[in-house]
């Protein structure tokens, strides 16, 4: 397993189902931090990109909810409960806490996204489910997009030193074969095609959900 020695594949089942909870409540108050962040900015592409970064955090949701569907679990009610207050409150703050403070606390938390993901994908081939390596590290890869945003716009802060870099984009597929990168679909044959990124046929933007059925 790339990056850690073997680990039993009924603790690693476990552990996989634990962080893709984190991560599925994680994206929900994400979200709506960045609903409220895009809102409270001026310059117009700011606003498109993080309004964008929003959309992309649904898109993790969705394909989350699904991976833990595959694993016969699904979310913590009192953790999404959490989320819901925490990203709203969030979202909220950046009204009133300038334009410096919300971009450098959401590069920070995009930081520790990408290795949220990178250890479930470790988890992922332990448990025997290389099938969902390909989500798992292509959602490594989009985390890593929005740090490198954030990062961009405070550059040159005194308070980038608090800040560790993460590795180079490629450095998270280090150590997967293709072969390993299998296709990972939601548990049923209905529903949106998965975007290509994830083994699918269709564009991220064309796979959400259709409206009034994404898991808010």
């Amino acid at each position: 397993m790339p990056g850690g020695t073997a680990v039993d594949p009924s603790l690693a089942r476990q552990r996989l189902i634990r962080q893709l909870q984190l991560a599925y409540s994680g994206e929900r108050a994400a979200a709506y931090a960045y609903r409220g962040h895009w809102k409270s900015v001026r310059d117009p592409g700011e606003k498109a990109r993080i309004r964008q970064i929003e959309d992309e955090e649904w898109d993790h949701r969705d394909i989350v909810g699904g991976l833990l569907r595959q694993l016969d679990a699904g979310p913590r009610g009192w953790r999404e409960a959490r989320a819901l207050v925490i990203g709203r409150v969030l979202g909220a703050l950046c009204h009133v806490a300038g334009w410096f403070a919300p971009m450098y606390g959401a590069g920070k938390l995009e930081r520790r996204n990408i290795v949220e993901y990178e250890d479930a994908a470790r988890y992922a081939i332990a448990s025997g489910h290389p099938d969902f390596l390909e989500c798992l590290l292509h959602m490594a890869e989009v985390e890593w997009d929005h740090e490198q945003y954030f990062r961009a716009r405070v550059s040159g802060h005194a308070w980038l030193r608090w800040w560790a870099a993460p590795p180079p984009r490629e450095a998270i597929r280090n150590g997967y074969s293709a072969r390993r990168r299998r296709r990972c679909r939601p548990r049923g044959a209905a529903g949106p095609p998965l975007p290509r990124a994830c083994g699918g046929s269709a564009p991220l933007s064309a796979a959400r959900l259709p409206p009034g059925t994404r898991s808010r």
